[in-house]
Parts: structure tokens; sequence; C-alpha cells
């Protein structure tokens, strides 16, 4: 289901909780809404829609989309400066992002994950798993 956008500040600060069996239906309100948003954002966390819970979607450099749950970084390398917008926020905000990263995941199936990126995938990741965490860029 096509959920709202959240975009007060102080619910996007809040760091998120780890997702549980229960809570796989996020992977179809996720793909929902970011398919929505398609033509506006490449990547989207659960707390955008309402849900403090380890949840990120996104789309690949194939262009198809990709949910993780409980995702964390185990390894990052070639850091740089990146401009980044926010569905949730307004303006453009300049980050620190390396130019690859390993995450660790679940499937929508609850499978453990391990999985390499780079370029602009792993930037998206690294700002979604920023919401995850309740910083805001």
């Amino acid at each position: 289901m096509v959920k709202n956008i959240i975009r007060k500040e102080s619910l996007l600060i809040i760091k998120s909780e780890p997702v549980t069996i229960n809570d796989l239906y996020l992977y179809d309100d996720l793909m929902d809404t970011l398919k929505f948003n398609r033509t506006r954002c490449v990547g989207m966390a659960a707390n955008m829609i309402g849900v403090s819970k380890r949840a990120i979607i996104f789309e690949d450099d194939d262009k198809n989309y990709v949910v993780m749950f409980n995702p964390v970084i185990i390894d990052k390398k070639y850091e740089y400066e990146a401009s980044e917008g926010c569905l949730s926020l307004e303006g453009v905000r300049k980050t620190k992002r390396y130019k690859k990263i390993k995450v660790e995941y679940y499937t929508k199936e609850f499978k453990k994950r391990i999985k390499t990126y780079s370029d602009f995938t792993a930037q998206i990741i690294q700002h979604e798993i920023d919401h995850l965490e309740g910083i805001l860029i």
C-alpha cells in the first residue's frame, strides 16, 4: 500500500528498531511507496513512511528494486564528499560517503546476505541507513 511520506524531523531522528519476522509487511509498503515516488526518489527508509524499523528499499544500477531488512555496513572504502537531497527534507546537503561498501542484511524471506555495492548505489544505501540511525542529511 502506498504510504504518506513523513517530513516531520522529530519523527525522522528516532533511531529505528530491528525488523522481526512480524514486520515483513514492510516489503510491500516500501515497494509500493517507492514505485509511486520513482520520479522523485531512488531510495527510501521505513521511517520515511512512519515505521521506525530497520528496513530500506532502493533502485540498484540495473534498475531493480532491492529491499533490505536490518542492513549494516560491515566495510567501506574510498571516502568522498557528496551532495544529496531527500524526499522527506527540503534542499540539498553535503555529506561524507564511501565509493564502495559491503552490507550485511536480510532478504524478504529473512535470509542473511552479504553483498558489495559501489558508486551511486552505495551512496543511496548509505543515505537510507543514515535514516535508520536517525541521522538527517
